[in-house]
């Protein structure tokens, strides 16, 4: 538990105790290398322990710890900065004052979603797509010996396209089976992870082609050698030619943790 309000903390600790729990608690920001180290099953976290840097913080710890249940307690906050974590990888979200049996339980939600995912993922079998082996078990994806050092978010969704080779997804459809909830209008969420997908896949597999656009309805994953020129996947009148394609650029809301 990172959390800086020693009230808190204090009748947090005690319910954990007659729960049974083995608690950690540090009032400043543990640096994400540590907290791997100590092998945790779950995470309680007031971003405001991180200062200015707190998304960098948030985003470091979700992607180095992808097995990790992560809830964030913090005070006051807007709509984007709770969909902001989310999106980062934040499994969910309380705002103080929260009662601490509502903290135990939504930790012990997360907790069990986690053992049930890892459930499933060690009984997957590999995927093997081009030059990638894609392993639900670790929640990685390898080029030969090489992991691609995929976030969370990254694996779920290439796996999700893997999963259902050859099937054109909507892009509202990735959103739900991913993200877990449905996308609001205007979201480019999933465009933006699709580019930096693409980016990492090209960067080690060069001589593959694996997610194509299909405009304006969503993508599919389909391995194809690079020399392939890929069809125009854009609906557009008989005899017109041929638009590139054009990848899409996401504006990013930033926003900062408002002080309590």
């Amino acid at each position: 538990m990172l959390d800086a309000d020693s009230g808190f903390v204090t009748v947090l600790a005690k319910r954990a105790e007659a729960a049974g729990w083995q608690l950690r608690h540090s009032a400043g920001a543990v640096p994400p290398r540590d907290l791997v180290a100590m092998k945790l099953n779950a995470l309680l976290l007031d971003p405001a322990v991180a200062g200015e840097e707190a998304w960098e913080y948030l985003d470091r710890v979700a992607s180095l710890l992808p097995d990790l249940a992560l809830v964030v307690c913090t005070g006051r906050s807007t709509v984007a900065q709770r969909v902001r974590g989310l999106r980062l990888g934040v499994d969910d979200w309380i705002t103080k004052p929260a009662h601490p049996e509502e903290a135990i339980a939504r930790i012990e939600a997360v907790s069990r979603r986690r053992r049930r995912a890892r459930r499933d993922g060690d009984d997957a079998t590999p995927l093997a797509a081009g030059d990638l082996k894609i392993r639900p078990d670790r929640f990685q994806v390898f080029v030969g010996e090489v992991n691609l050092d995929l976030t969370r978010r990254e694996f779920e969704l290439l796996h999700l396209l893997a999963e259902e080779r050859g099937q054109v997804l909507e892009r509202e459809t990735i959103y739900q089976r991913v993200w877990g909830y449905a996308m609001a209008h205007g979201d480019r969420s999933v465009d933006v992870f699709i580019r930096k997908l693409r980016q990492k896949l090209e960067k080690n597999s060069p001589h593959w082609s694996y997610i194509h656009t299909h405009f304006g309805i969503g993508y599919r994953f389909d391995p194809e050698p690079a020399g392939i020129v890929e069809e125009e996947l854009r609906p557009a009148p008989e005899g017109a030619p041929k638009a590139p394609d054009k990848s899409i650029s996401s504006q990013v809301v930033h926003n900062s943790f408002t002080s309590r």
